[in-house]
C-alpha cells in the first residue's frame, strides 16, 4: 500500500479532542472528593523492590501499614508477608481490596516483556521499521497482512483470514500473546475484531486489539499500544492472580480494583485484559495518595521507588492529564494518564561510572549488595573473598540471578541463553565466575531485556546503609561493596574516592543531583513545554545549581514557585537537600513510604466512551463507533444515535465493574466552518460519555 494513506490518518490526527472533553476527565476521574460510605478496606502497591500494604478506613485513615519484599518469581510470597502483616482478623470485615502496581512501568523503562507478536493489517511495510517499534519487539516476530479501512471506515482492501492463519501458525508457539492493529480501526474496527476472534480460536492466548485501547488516530502509536500491553499481559496477569488467590485463601471476598494510569480504578478483570492501561498505575495512585496525605492542592508530587522516580503536578487538587497519552520508557503510548515524568532513577537503581568517569546512578535497577547478603548469605562471603584477593577486578562486587521463571518453553531460548540461565539454578553467581566460564555479554544482556534475569551489585540503597541511614538488610555487604568500588576506582584514572564512607556520600548526592535534574526538567516541560538543553556547555552552566554549589564570581539558583511533596520509602533520605536545592518546602508525609497503598484505596471510578460523526458527502451523517458504523440521513439523528450508545457504552462499563452511585457526563464538540458562500459547512462532531462512581464495596 502506499504512504499516502498513513499521511492520511496523521493529518486526521491533528485534530485533537478539545480541551474542554479533557477538562471532565481531570475533575472527576480520581474522585479525589467522591465521599465513600463508612468501610475498612485494603489497599496494596507491588513495586519492583517492595510490596507495601495499608489497612485503611475511610473515616479514621490508615489503621496499619508494612513493607516486604516484592518477589518476582512468586509474586503471592511478597503479597501474602504484606497482607498478613497489615490484615490481622479483619478479613471478614474487609468492603474493598485495591492495587496499584509499577510492575507495568519498570517494565516498559527496562525494556522488558513476555514475547508478542504484532499483526498489521493494511500498515505500510515502513510502520513496521519505525525505532519505537522495532525497540519494543525486541526481535519478536510481526505479521504483516493486506486489509484495513479508509478515513470514512469503508473497507480499502479485504481481509484474506486463510492467508493470515498460515503465518500464525508459524509463531504460535513462540509468543505468550498477540496484538493486532488495523489501518483506521477506530473508525471500522471490523477488521481487527475479525483476526482477534481468529486468534482466540487457533491459540487461546490473549489478543490485544488497538481501537479497544484508543480511539484516537494515529495507526502507528496505536500498534504500540497494542504491542506493549500484549507484551504485558502475563505479568499483570500474575499480580492479579496472585492477589485473587491469596485473597480467597484468607476469606477475604471484597471485589478487587485496580487503579489506572489516570488514577480511577477498574475491576481486576478489565485490568487482566487491558494491562497497558495500568501503565503510570503507581504513579497515578502515589498522587492520590500525596494529596490525601499532604492536603496540598498545588504541589509536584515526586515519588521515589527501588527502580523509578515519576514526578506530577497537582494543581487544585487534581493532577494533570497528558492529552497525547503517557509515555514512558521513551515511548509515547496512547493511554489516558498522568502527565507522568519518569526517570529511571531509584534507591537501587545501579551505580556505574559514566565516560567521563563520573558517578552514573540508573537507569537500569539492580538488587542491592545488602539485600542480596541478606538473601543469600553465601554471596557475602564471596564478597569478602574478593576484598581479601588484593588486586581489583572489573566485575568484582557483581552477581547476576534469576529474576522470574521461564513463561514460554526452555527450546526458545539460544545455547548461550540457555547455558546461562541452568548456571543460575542454584542461586546467585559471580559475575566474575561467569566471564572464567563462558563470554555472557549477549546472552546476559538479552536474558536482562526480558526480564528473567537481574544483576546485583552497589546501588543508592547500599550507600544508605555505609552511611547507616538504612539498615534494613546486610550493612557489611555494602560496606565490601564500596571498599571493591574504591579500589578498582582508583586504577581508572579517574578523581576517586579514598574510603568507603566518603565513596556512599558521592553516590547519595549523585542520586540527589540527578532528582534535582528530574524535577526541573518536568518543570521546564510544563512552564515552558521544552526539555532542558544537553551538552557539555549545558550542563557546566547547570550543575553548580543542580549540585548545590556556589561560585567565586556568581551564582544560579533555581527556585520553584510550588512544594514538592515527596513519597516513597527513600524520599526522606533526599528529598530536604532537593528542597534546598530548588529553594522550596519539601514535605515527606507521614506514611509516605506506602502512599501508592494509600493512593489504591483513595481513588474512585471513571469509565469513558468516544463517538465519531463525520459527513462522507452531502447529506450523509456517519457515526464511527465502538462496535462498527451507522449512516444517517439527519445530523441531529446521528448525534442522538451517537450520544445513546456512547452513553450506554460508559454506563455499561462502569457497571460492569461494580461501580456505584453513576453519573454519566456528556460532551459534544461540533467542528464547523464556513464556505466560500457563507453556508456553514460540517466537518465532524466528537461526542464523549464520562461515567463516574465510587468502587462497589462488599457492605453494598
Amino acid at each position: 500500500m502506499s504512504g499516502g494513506t498513513v499521511t492520511a490518518e496523521a493529518r486526521f490526527n491533528k485534530r485533537s479532542i478539545p480541551a474542554a472533553v479533557f477538562s471532565i476527565v481531570r475533575a472527576v476521574s480520581l474522585g479525589l472528593s467522591r465521599r465513600q460510605p463508612m468501610a475498612l478496606t485494603l489497599g496494596i502497591d507491588t513495586g519492583g523492590t517492595y510490596t507495601d500494604a495499608v489497612l485503611f478506613d475511610t473515616e479514621r485513615g490508615v489503621l496499619a501499614e508494612t513493607k516486604a519484599l516484592t518477589t518476582k518469581h512468586h509474586l503471592t510470597i511478597g503479597v501474602a508477608e504484606a497482607v498478613n502483616d497489615v490484615l490481622g482478623d479483619h478479613a471478614g470485615e474487609i468492603a474493598l481490596v485495591s492495587i496499584s502496581t509499577t510492575l507495568a512501568t519498570n517494565a516498559i523503562v527496562e525494556g522488558q516483556g513476555s514475547p508478542a507478536c504484532l499483526i498489521l493489517v493494511g500498515h505500510a511495510e515502513a510502520d513496521a521499521q519505525r525505532p519505537d517499534l522495532t525497540r519494543a519487539l525486541a526481535g519478536d516476530p510481526v505479521i504483516t497482512a493486506h486489509g484495513g479501512h479508509d478515513a470514512l471506515g469503508d473497507e480499502r482492501a479485504p481481509l484474506n483470514l486463510e492467508t493470515l492463519k498460515g503465518e500464525i501458525e508459524k509463531v504460535e508457539g513462540r509468543v505468550s500473546a498477540f496484538a493486532v492493529s488495523s489501518l483506521f480501526a477506530v473508525r471500522n474496527p471490523e477488521h481487527e475484531i475479525a483476526v482477534r476472534d481468529m486468534l482466540r480460536t487457533m491459540t487461546g492466548l490473549p489478543v490485544s486489539c488497538a481501537h479497544s485501547l484508543s480511539s484516537e488516530l494515529d495507526a502507528p502509536r496505536r500498534a504500540l499500544t497494542a504491542l506493549l500491553n500484549a507484551r504485558l499481559i502475563p505479568l499483570i496477569q500474575g499480580l492479579i492472580i496472585a492477589v485473587r488467590d491469596l485473597m480467597a485463601e484468607r476469606g477475604v471476598s471484597a471485589p478487587i480494583m485496580v487503579v489506572k494510569g489516570d488514577g480511577s480504578l477498574i475491576d481486576a478483570g478489565t485490568a487482566l485484559e487491558s494491562p497497558v492501561e495500568t501503565i503510570l498505575s503507581g504513579p497515578a495512585a502515589s498522587v492520590v495518595g500525596a494529596h490525601h496525605l499532604s492536603n496540598r492542592d498545588d504541589a509536584f508530587v515526586s515519588d521515589i521507588g527501588g527502580t523509578t522516580t515519576d514526578i506530577a503536578l497537582v494543581r487544585t487538587g487534581r493532577p494533570l492529564l497528558d492529552p497525547q497519552g503517557a509515555r514512558v520508557g521513551g515511548y509515547r503510548t496512547m493511554v489516558r494518564a498522568v502527565a507522568v515524568h519518569t526517570s529511571g532513577l531509584g534507591g537501587d537503581s545501579e551505580v556505574a561510572l559514566d565516560d567521563r568517569g563520573r558517578i552514573r546512578v540508573g537507569p537500569r535497577r539492580a538488587v542491592p549488595l545488602a539485600l542480596l547478603a541478606s538473601r543469600y548469605p553465601e554471596t557475602l562471603e564471596i564478597l569478602k573473598r574478593q576484598m581479601e584477593r588484593g588486586w581489583p577486578a572489573e566485575w568484582d562486587g557483581m552477581f547476576v540471578l534469576r529474576q522470574r521463571s521461564l513463561d514460554t518453553d526452555l527450546a526458545e531460548l539460544s545455547r548461550p541463553q540457555r547455558k546461562l540461565w541452568d548456571s543460575l539454578a542454584d542461586g546467585p553467581v559471580a559475575m566474575d565466575v561467569l566471564y572464567q566460564e563462558q563470554s555472557p555479554k549477549l546472552p546476559l544482556e538479552r536474558l536482562l531485556d526480558r526480564g528473567l534475569v537481574i544483576v546485583s551489585r552497589f546501588t543508592p540503597s547500599d550507600a544508605s546503609h555505609v552511611l547507616g541511614l538504612h539498615g534494613s538488610w546486610d550493612a557489611e555487604a555494602s560496606r565490601i561493596g564500596a571498599q571493591l568500588w574504591v579500589r578498582w576506582w582508583a586504577i581508572t584514572g579517574h578523581e576517586a574516592a579514598d574510603d568507603p564512607d566518603v565513596f556512599a556520600r558521592m553516590v547519595v548526592d549523585a542520586t540527589v543531583t540527578k532528582t534535582t535534574r528530574a524535577l526541573l526538567e518536568a518543570a521546564t516541560a510544563e512552564e515552558l513545554g521544552m526539555a532542558l538543553p544537553t551538552g557539555r556547555q549545558a550542563d557546566a552552566l547547570l550543575a553548580p545549581a543542580l549540585g548545590g554549589q556556589t561560585g567565586d564570581l556568581f551564582d544560579l539558583g533555581i527556585t520553584f514557585n510550588r512544594p514538592v511533596v515527596a513519597v516513597g520509602a527513600p524520599a526522606a533520605t533526599y528529598y530536604p537537600e532537593v528542597g534546598r536545592r530548588l529553594n522550596t518546602e519539601a514535605v515527606v508525609p507521614t506514611h509516605a513510604g506506602v502512599c501508592n497503598a494509600v493512593g489504591a484505596v483513595a481513588g474512585g471510578v471513571a469509565q469513558r466512551a468516544d463517538a465519531l460523526i463525520t459527513s462522507p458527502s452531502d447529506g450523509l451523517y456517519r457515526c464511527h463507533l465502538a462496535e462498527g458504523i451507522a449512516d444517517f440521513e439527519d445530523l441531529a439523528e446521528a448525534a442522538a444515535h451517537a450520544e445513546a450508545d456512547v452513553d450506554r457504552l460508559a454506563r455499561a462499563a462502569a457497571e460492569q465493574i461494580g461501580a456505584q452511585d453513576i453519573a454519566v457526563t456528556l460532551e459534544r464538540q461540533d467542528e464547523i466552518v464556513r464556505g466560500k458562500d457563507g453556508s456553514n459547512l460540517f466537518i465532524e462532531s466528537r461526542i464523549a460519555a464520562l461515567a463516574t462512581g465510587r468502587p462497589a464495596l462488599a457492605t453494598d
